[in-house]
């Protein structure tokens, strides 16, 4: 069984964010994979106990430090990683990305494919629906359980939906996005790290994909971001005392006068 994990690297949401000139500041120790993507990572980790003969390659696209989440998912248990690196896949679209994440699908075998519901930086959750679309592959998003058949040619996939849950069948080839719920993601282990630094990590550019100049129309799906700020402090609480007529009328009071909102 082969299956391609995607993986994208956020800022950690835990982390302090600072803005210099409209732009996020950020040491590289506040970049982290995304949250969700872990459970994929995870899952597939687990499909592999069951099945030992099962191969998992990671699938990332962007800059040079994306290396550093990449080693840490395959110290968690995937056998190999492609990475997708071009000055040219700077700040694209979802879309876009897409387009370029299917050119390399395309040419290798894959029988599932795991995605994080979405990413925690834009939290757009297109890049899997749209993945499996341009693939023509069946997908489940929000997915919370993956069973499979004895042979591993079906799935029965749990899907996490407004007041309850689905159960889904589907045949393989198919996508997933994963939720929480699904697992829980593993820290990688000592010996994990160490397996990871011999890890075959295939890095590829446009040129490697046969992505020429105007063709997906790169420069044209762009996202300009034109400023970048922080939302104003939040003013302190105010504790009314007294009795209960006073907090009522200074209540009143301060809504109408201050908050300006009776």
């Amino acid at each position: 069984m082969k299956i391609i994990v995607c993986i994208k690297q956020v800022l950690d949401t835990s982390a302090t964010i600072q803005i210099e000139n409209g732009q996020v500041v950020s040491p590289g120790s506040s970049r982290i994979i995304n949250p969700y993507d872990e459970y994929a990572i995870e899952e597939a980790v687990r499909i592999k106990a069951k099945k030992p003969d099962t191969e998992i390659t990671l699938l990332s696209l962007g800059p040079e430090g994306f290396k550093d989440s990449i080693k840490r998912a395959l110290a968690m248990g995937a056998d190999k990683a492609v990475h997708l690196m071009d000055p040219r896949f700077v700040g694209l679209d979802s879309y876009t990305v897409t387009r370029i994440l299917m050119r390399y699908i395309e040419s290798i075998p894959y029988d599932l494919i795991l995605c994080g519901k979405q990413a925690v930086d834009v939290d757009m959750a297109q890049t899997g629906p749209t993945l499996a679309t341009f693939l023509g592959i069946p997908f489940v998003t929000v997915v919370t359980g993956i069973e499979f058949s004895d042979d591993f040619k079906n799935a029965k996939i749990t899907r996490q939906v407004e007041g309850g849950s689905e159960i889904r069948e589907l045949v393989l080839p198919l996508l997933a996005t994963c939720q929480k719920g699904l697992n829980e993601p593993r820290l990688p282990s000592l010996k994990g790290i160490m397996a990871a630094k011999k890890k075959e990590v295939l890095t590829l550019c446009a040129d490697d994909l046969g992505i020429e100049e105007g063709t997906l129309n790169i420069e044209d799906n762009k996202i300009i971001q034109e400023n970048l700020c922080l939302p104003p402090e939040r003013k302190r609480g105010i504790i009314l005392e007294g009795s209960e007529e006073e907090i009522s009328g200074n209540l009143v009071r301060l809504l109408r006068e201050e908050e300006k909102i009776i």
